[in-house]
């Protein structure tokens, strides 16, 4: 009787103790290397969810592609096997067309233009098309402005694109914006492009200062054009199955904390700009920026680029595009 008696109070005292939280690991997935603008970010954002959360979220942040390539990173947290990923856009477009919108060639005219259009026109219309997809939004960040990268000669218009077997991401506005451009694009993973740049599979790239020299792309051009004709934003997003079966604090902290360090992130990238440009010139490369002259040269098939997106993409997507041009229209206008 008295062993029973023993059991059943250390039982009750079990059953009054208060339960522990269970640790939840949090994968995040990015093809941007170690000691980087983005790096550092994920590192920040890391850190305040770590200490937010009491360490009931530990992050575990994978850098340089170590998950896989962007596109490959994006399909994994669309299908639960990740938690998070850091993508850009031409990326997730395979999962969610819509956000190509926002990478139409010589849409945006500067960085300010840009941030406006995400933050507001943008976000709730994102928002939604992210979790139609199986997504959910936590903050954004970017790559910047994109520029041709070439092994023979300046772009200073369409006609020097000609032929040219230019590395493209794989996304449809990508790959049409080179071929209004004159370009033969060839589709290839981020991962895969600086040997494809060594053997000869491709002439050039365009791609933003930053990445490009982060990965070495720089070393196997001579000649950079800095054209700024597509601004590529980046987003951190969340597997939404994944997401909704969080407790709401943590939901919470997962955005405020990202909202704490998007600022952080998108300064900290265009801040680096000068920087970056002058590793580019130290490795011998040559350096040209289009003149507004040149830039004109560009506007026809830009233009093509926009009207095929606007006759072939999904109605939510058109409905994006036609805001953000009411938009920047009556902004410009002030």
């Amino acid at each position: 009787m008295r062993a029973i008696i023993c059991t059943a109070i250390a039982l009750a005292l079990v059953a009054s103790r208060p339960a522990v939280a269970e640790e939840i690991i949090l994968k995040i997935a990015t093809v941007a290397p170690d000691k980087t603008a983005w790096s550092e970010m994920l590192k920040r954002w890391q850190k305040g969810v770590e200490d937010k959360s009491a360490g009931r979220i530990k992050v575990r942040v994978f850098l340089g592609g170590q998950l896989g390539s962007e596109a490959e990173a994006v399909l994994r947290c669309k299908r639960g096997q990740i938690a998070a990923v850091a993508s850009s856009m031409g990326s997730i477009a395979s999962q969610i067309p819509e956000v190509n919108v926002v990478e139409l060639p010589y849409l945006f005219k500067n960085s300010a233009e840009a941030d406006h259009i995400i933050d507001t026109v943008l976000a709730q219309p994102m928002q939604q098309a992210f979790e139609r997809a199986g997504f959910v939004v936590g903050f954004w960040n970017e790559n910047g402005y994109r520029h041709f990268g070439t092994r023979d000669k300046f772009v200073k218009s369409p006609e020097d694109l000609k032929g040219k077997k230019m590395r493209s991401q794989e996304s449809t506005v990508h790959l049409d914006m080179w071929r209004a451009f004159g370009a033969a694009p060839v589709a290839i993973a981020q991962t895969e492009v600086l040997p494809a740049l060594q053997n000869g599979t491709v002439d050039g790239f365009d791609q933003a200062l930053l990445y490009m020299v982060a990965a070495n792309w720089h070393s196997s051009i001579k000649y950079l054009t800095l054209s700024g004709h597509m601004y590529q934003p980046a987003v951190i997003a969340f597997n939404k199955p994944w997401f909704d079966q969080l407790a709401p604090d943590l939901q919470k902290i997962l955005l405020d904390e990202g909202k704490a360090v998007q600022e952080f992130g998108r300064k900290k990238v265009r801040a680096m700009g000068p920087q970056v440009l002058q590793l580019v010139k130290d490795a011998g490369v040559q350096v040209r920026e289009l003149t507004a002259a040149d830039k004109a040269t560009f506007d026809a098939p830009a233009k093509v680029v926009r009207d095929k997106f606007r006759k072939a993409a999904k109605p939510t997507a058109v409905a994006m595009l036609n805001a953000i041009e009411a938009e920047l229209k009556k902004i410009r206008g002030k």
